[in-house]
């Protein structure tokens, strides 16, 4: 049963003010940065797909293991009749195990990629013909207004993929607060987190043999130039990927192969050979720094299932700011 939130419309083909200011703002910046958000339009999502079927990017396979073995687990402690509000998407491959463990009263999925968002809810509304299905078209680090329907119901966050670790501790911390503001009182959430472990097997799912993360690294110029008139020459840029232990994190770059000199919009860019745009972090945690994380978020942690190798656990949290570490709930 597919219905429409408020928020979801058909739009107008232009392009995103945001998206627009991000690019204009980021390219100006030193150091350069685009915020990786803007890595999924239609070609980006299809191409993070790929990914995450590639034999090099652990994160998804390693996830969905853990979501099937614990699925029960899952459900006895949410309890029935939750309606599942699940941020950043995609196409809710993982989302099905979850749906059908917990029997929930609707489903709300949010992606900022419109298209991805309509097929992948059109698709799971004919797998569970009696769900109630809203799709949400917006960016979910925003401020969220959830559907009407969803009032009164209890709602459990699905926040999957370690996408938490795109975001920078205060900006995590930021969203965290704000799912849980958005989700309300009682809520629960489930999110699947990254662990530390050795580059030899991090830099790889980021820098695969088939060139896929690359092609998708890369389509954020295409997409620039594409939606903003840009004119920037994509041959002159190559995909460059960096582990920063200090940091605790994967760093994806674009590097101008050569020094270039292009246009977004009437305004006027120079990078110099060597020089890097920063697209993407990827924040990996240890246990004890992703229950701080949480609690400083405003969830207080009850249950966690980690893989064999220790690479990636999915942590379920209830809502509760003063519990979880005295932090108000944003207005």
């Amino acid at each position: 049963m597919l219905l429409w939130h408020d928020d979801t419309r058909l739009r107008a083909a232009e392009a995103d003010p945001a998206f627009r200011r991000d690019v204009l703002n980021g390219l100006a910046a030193w150091p350069r940065t685009i915020p990786a958000r803007w890595f999924y339009d239609r070609a980006g999502s299809e191409l993070f797909e790929a990914i995450t079927a590639l034999p090099e990017y652990y994160v998804t396979r390693t996830e969905r293991s853990l979501l099937e073995s614990a699925a029960g687990e899952i459900a006895a402690l949410a309890g029935p009749a939750r309606a599942i509000v699940e941020f950043g998407s995609g196409s809710s491959a993982k989302t099905t195990i979850l749906i059908s463990a917990t029997r929930p009263a609707a489903y709300v999925p949010i992606d900022i990629s419109r298209d991805f968002l309509l097929e992948s809810a059109a698709r799971l509304a004919k797998t569970f013909s009696g769900l109630p299905i809203y799709p949400v078209d917006r960016d979910f680090t925003e401020a969220l207004r959830l559907p009407e329907a969803l009032d009164g119901a209890p709602r459990l966050g699905f926040f999957p993929g370690s996408t938490i670790g795109n975001l920078l501790v205060p900006d995590a911390v930021d969203l965290l607060r704000r799912m849980a503001a958005a989700l309300g009182d009682g809520a629960m959430l489930l999110i699947g987190v990254d662990r530390i472990k050795d580059p030899s097997v991090l830099l790889p799912a980021y820098d695969d043999a088939q060139g896929v993360t690359a092609a998708f690294n890369l389509n954020l110029l295409h997409r620039i130039n594409r939606e903003l008139g840009g004119s920037a020459p994509v041959d002159a840029f190559r995909h460059l990927v960096r582990w920063n232990d200090a940091e605790a994190r994967i760093e994806m770059h674009l590097e101008a192969a050569r020094d270039v000199q292009f246009e977004v919009e009437g305004c006027h860019f120079a990078i110099a050979k060597g020089e890097t745009i920063h697209t993407e972090n990827s924040l990996k945690y240890g246990p004890r720094d992703a229950s701080v994380l949480l609690r400083a978020g405003g969830w207080t942690p009850i249950a966690d299932w980690t893989d064999e190798q220790e690479h990636f656990s999915l942590i379920l949290a209830v809502e509760g700011s003063r519990g979880a570490g005295g932090f108000p709930k944003p207005e």
